[in-house]
């Protein structure tokens, strides 16, 4: 009796049993497409510099702005401000890049990566974990930047956040990646999806302004968003306050998005077609 070998990583339905026969060959691929995914921001840096430029002008107008409001010296109001557009920076940019997914699969280019020899779920994981790269960098600039406000972050502290938000960044970019599959013949889905569920996320999270002085409707609201949790996990560690139980409760809700972020954004990509 002949046996005919399977190729893994194939269009067929030998991709899904390879994904679970041969761990080593999924973590290979992963790192292929990691770098393969990565090559476009090494090459065009500037673009990453582009980005935070949204984010650069929230520091610069709105952290005085905020700091006149409440009273606090302009230190000590970046001292919490900061970590918010931090968060901000990971929310912006890992729910866009699922647009990149959709302009590849618009162009034909997806279709041709689906044939090729790696696991569909190394596609997913690879592309998600790509999305630590530019997150850490930028977080790195933006807060190099506003060291001349007077921002002083326990760099210790700061680290630790910077991973637990690298973690959170990874489930994020796996669901934009997911959202970009399923909205692969109406490209508007993706735009409407995404837009309508950033903004409310934002403003609910506490980021740019206290939401102990909003009304009592946002505040049972916040407690759903696991970008809340974030935020106050990245002012805790941001400024050395390791025994804060929000570093445990921001750690928790990255760990979970990761987790739930990889799960449908592999599913997506497993049934892809």
């Amino acid at each position: 009796m002949t046996t005919v070998p399977t190729t893994r990583g194939s269009a067929g339905g030998t991709t899904g049993g390879s994904d679970r026969a041969r761990p080593a060959g999924i973590l290979h691929d992963s790192v292929s497409v990691f770098v393969r995914e990565l090559r476009p921001v090494v090459r065009d840096p500037f673009s990453l510099v582009f980005s935070l430029m949204q984010p650069l002008m929230f520091l610069a107008f709105f952290g005085p702005l905020l700091g006149g409001m409440t009273g606090l010296p302009l230190d000590q109001a970046f001292q919490w401000f900061v970590p918010g557009i931090v968060v901000m920076i990971a929310l912006f940019g890992t729910a866009m890049t699922g647009s990149n997914l959709l302009f590849e699969i618009q162009s034909g280019a997806h279709e041709r990566m689906l044939v090729a020899p790696v696991t569909r779920s190394a596609l997913m994981v690879g592309r998600a974990c790509k999305e630590m790269v530019p997150l850490v960098l930028q977080a790195l600039v933006l807060s190099g930047v506003a060291v001349f406000f007077g921002f002083r972050p326990s760099l210790p502290g700061m680290a630790v956040g910077l991973a637990i938000l690298a973690v959170f960044g990874v489930g994020l970019g796996a669901l934009s990646y997911a959202l970009a599959i399923v909205s692969r013949n109406r490209d508007w889905m993706f735009w409407t999806v995404q837009q309508g569920l950033t903004f409310p996320l934002m403003l609910l999270s506490g980021m740019l302004l206290p939401l102990e002085a909003g009304p009592r409707w946002m505040q049972v609201l916040s407690r759903f968003n696991p970008l809340t949790y974030m935020v106050d996990a990245e002012r805790a560690l941001f400024n050395g306050q390791f025994g804060d139980p929000a570093v445990a409760a921001g750690a928790l809700a990255a760990v979970v998005l990761a987790v739930l972020g990889l799960t449908v954004g592999i599913r997506a990509m497993r049934n892809s077609i």
